[in-house]
């Protein structure tokens, strides 16, 4: 069965984090995802472990389900194919400045003028209104600015950042469903358009769900920073021999968790059965999970934690998470025969649908792999193709 967005086409013209996620999740919906790569290709290629030069873990991992053109967009010739490309695809996701891609002749206007119908969505680090609009952005940059690594020392420690490329990923997931709102829309209206997502902003929105806290009223209530969440004891609690999540909630829960660890006078405080006062107090309570639990043996404190209906789970590696038990039956982790990379373990699209679903088509490939059939789709000649390849504005990447 075909993907809920098969028949779509998308040019992607993004490297990094953010942007070439964006469209893998839109090619497991079943789009059919065509990569720009410049003859250097994304700089994730060559980041390594890698069994090959230019098949890096990280492109492995956000490049599925696509195909791969090598284009010199400041060669004229380079500029013509990326423009007759434009003409037969639905949405352009580009993460390059749109100051560059206007310079280049390639910005929104100048796509428009080949394909009326084109959602072009610029994925950028700050909205072009604004006095920031020309800054370079990178994840770090963004956890910075935003307010994410600020949060992540709490309410007196250091910025610190987040151990993940975190609003890359976040933001291309803004950009994907900011595409979906797009195709939706020109289904209704029939209209293509120019689509904004800067990552500052969205992170932003993101951050301030609950930190906005004591800013969300005028006058003020309060200082930002969501009091649960900035706690010092809102962490993995050490036991014996590992660590343990536990997140007790509700009164209940609360009760519970007190009664599990013989700590009945616990039962009636006023931090307990008290909602507000709770989360005035939330790290005294985290404080004493952390004493409570220190002395347990992980296994037993799952256990009794499982009994006591209490939300919990164990603190996994990331080596760790393919023999989950949970993974292994959902069959999160897929292997597959790489042609030129042997086998490769990639996890699998999230979610499921009972009717169109999604699923790997395409392994990531090498860089061009698929230059010289894009533009055979395009309608370039053998003999135009041999020359865009001898001049170098594009590579043949197909194995030998």
């Amino acid at each position: 069965m075909a993907g809920p967005l098969d028949g779509v086409r998308i040019l992607d013209v993004t490297s990094v984090g953010y942007g070439p996620y964006a469209c893998q999740i839109l090619g497991d919906y079943g789009a059919e995802v065509i990569k720009v790569e410049a003859r250097d290709g994304d700089i994730t290629r060559g980041i390594y472990p890698f069994r090959n030069e230019g098949m890096g873990h990280f492109f492995l991992m956000a490049n599925r389900n696509k195909r791969s053109i090598v284009l010199d967009l400041k060669a004229e010739r380079g500029r013509e194919a990326f423009l007759k490309l434009v003409e037969s695809m639905d949405v352009l996701i580009c993460s390059v400045r749109p100051a560059a891609m206007d310079r280049l002749g390639l910005g929104y206007e100048d796509c428009r003028a080949v394909n009326p119908n084109i959602i072009y969505v610029a994925l950028v680090g700050f909205g072009q209104s604004g006095p920031y609009a020309k800054r370079p952005a990178y994840d770090d940059i963004i956890q910075g600015v935003s307010g994410m690594a600020a949060m992540q020392g709490g309410r007196d420690g250091p910025p610190t950042f987040v151990n993940a490329s975190v609003c890359d990923k976040i933001c291309s997931q803004v950009g994907a469903h900011a595409t979906l709102a797009a195709l939706f829309s020109r289904q209704q209206n029939g209209k293509g358009q120019l689509v904004e997502v800067p990552m500052f902003e969205a992170m932003v929105g993101f951050n301030l769900i609950e930190h906005h806290s004591g800013q969300a009223f005028e006058p003020p209530l309060g200082p930002a920073g969501y009091e649960r969440s900035m706690v010092e004891y809102r962490r993995p609690y050490a036991t014996l021999d590992g660590y343990v999540c536990t997140l007790p909630y509700n009164t209940k829960q609360w009760q519970a968790f007190f009664t599990m660890t013989n700590r009945e006078d616990m039962l009636e405080d006023p931090r307990v059965i008290d909602p507000k006062i709770r989360s005035e107090k939330i790290g005294e309570l985290y404080e004493m999970v952390a004493d409570l639990v220190k002395d347990w043996k992980t296994a037993a404190l799952l256990a009794a934690l499982e009994e006591a209906d209490i939300p919990h789970g164990e603190a996994t590696g990331l080596d760790d998470l393919a023999a989950d038990e949970h993974m292994q039956a959902v069959g999160f982790f897929q292997t597959f025969e790489h042609p030129s990379e042997g086998r490769i373990r990639l996890t699998s699209p999230p979610m499921t649908f009972s009717e169109t679903p999604a699923e790997i088509r395409r392994l990531p490939a090498t860089l061009g792999e698929h230059s010289v059939e894009i533009l055979q789709e395009a309608g370039y000649t053998e003999a135009q193709i041999s020359e865009l390849l001898e001049a170098g504005v594009s590579v043949d990447g197909r194995a030998e």
